[in-house]
């Protein structure tokens, strides 16, 4: 690190450092969800034309937010008089973030690894991709729009471009809607490919998105569709179709499938069964679901009674149950094990399984169902676990 890069560093801690230390120099505060939040003027009238034009104009701004102002201008006199200004619709966690970003020129969106977050009920989750982690970035680039912070809203259009990757298609098509709104049309681009490739037939985006933009989605689909055959000669194309068919079809099914677990929408996934013929197990959908999906999931799926809960994948010809143990995830064990998964198939080349891990994995979750089940072992001589090497 340069020396001035360390001196900018140094700058932005120091600045930083005035905002958590509270009280010390400060001469406004905030009410955001009924707790206090002191800052400075001068550095927020510095860094946005929103607090300069609502500090120092005889008529603050007004009109920007089509359901009422977010600050209210008759909580905070006119000049330098103190008085607490009321701050709504804007929850404050996004509102710290607003302003570490505008003390420091720094600030991380995404929420801390492994703490309890709303809407997401996945522990131990790092929060990098999840609902709670979108709806966060989506308030905090709405708060950065309205804030006239032009940086901080790029620097969260770029973070959920990474974060909609990875993300549930109902978080997707969440963001989608956001970057329409805002104008963002990289953002916009991305999520709409995104969609568009998920192969989720128009009668269920049409549940989620306004009919224009699935109308789009639709245009999209087919404007790929041609490009891909126009890059094929014309005297191979009938061979190609003839063996790629089925492939395809087998491959769009199996991408719907997993689109479908991600957003939750088990009832897609029981429509596919019955009216295409899916075959969950080939499409190894109880596999996906434990390692990428909620235990609620994951239970309603093995309720449909489609899937073989033993089904072994792969050369190792490992089952869910041998994926939620190397998980060392004891609600998925529990549930497996609820609906009749077999400890005692045979996993090629692995150890994955024994009573060791198995039990520990159970105790984490419900020391008590563990030890109800060793005794229920003792009694039938049922659970000889006979995993080997091989």
């Amino acid at each position: 690190m340069s020396s001035f890069e360390e001196s900018l560093r140094s700058l932005s801690l120091d600045y930083l450092n005035l905002l958590i230390n509270g009280q010390a120099f400060s001469d406004v505060t905030f009410s955001v969800e009924g707790r206090l939040v002191h800052a400075h003027r001068c550095i927020l009238a510095a860094r946005s034309l929103f607090f300069r034009k609502f500090f120092c104009s005889p008529d603050p701004p007004s009109g920007l937010d089509p359901v009422g102002s977010r600050m209210n201008p008759t909580a905070a006199a006119a000049g330098s008089r103190p008085g607490v200004i009321l701050v709504s619709s804007v929850g404050y966690e996004v509102f710290l973030l607003l302003l570490q970003f505008l003390y420091s020129g720094q600030v991380s969106i995404v929420p801390q690894k492994h703490e309890p977050r709303p809407n997401c009920s996945e522990r131990a989750c790092w929060h990098t991709h999840c609902t709670s982690a979108v709806d966060l970035a989506l308030d905090t680039l709405s708060a950065a729009r309205y804030f006239g912070v032009e940086q901080l809203a790029l620097l969260t259009q770029k973070q959920l471009s990474s974060m909609v990757e990875k993300a549930s298609i109902e978080d997707v098509m969440k963001v989608l809607i956001a970057s329409r709104k805002q104008d963002m049309h990289q953002l916009w681009s991305t999520c709409s490919h995104l969609v568009a490739k998920s192969g989720l037939p128009p009668e269920v985006l049409a549940k989620h998105l306004p009919i224009d933009v699935v109308a789009k989605i639709e245009e999209m689909r087919l404007k790929s569709s041609l490009a891909r055959r126009s890059l094929i000669p014309h005297h191979h194309q009938q061979h190609h179709h003839d063996l790629a068919t089925a492939a395809d079809l087998e491959d769009q099914k199996i991408r719907r499938m997993r689109r479908a677990l991600d957003s939750s929408d088990v009832e897609l996934v029981k429509l596919m069964v019955m009216g295409e013929g899916l075959n969950l197990d080939e499409a190894l959908a109880l596999h996906y679901a434990v390692e990428n999906c909620s235990r609620e999931v994951v239970k309603t799926l093995l309720e449909l009674g489609a899937a073989d809960v033993n089904y072994p994948a792969g050369p190792a010809g490992k089952t869910p149950l041998h994926i939620a143990a190397e998980m060392v995830s004891p609600d998925m064990v529990a549930v497996l094990l609820d609906h009749h998964a077999d400890p005692n198939v045979r996993c090629r080349g692995l150890l994955t399984l024994n009573r060791i891990s198995l039990g520990y994995v159970l105790s984490l979750f419900n020391p008590q169902l563990w030890l109800s089940r060793v005794k229920k072992e003792t009694q039938t001589h049922q659970l000889q676990l006979r995993f080997t090497h091989q």
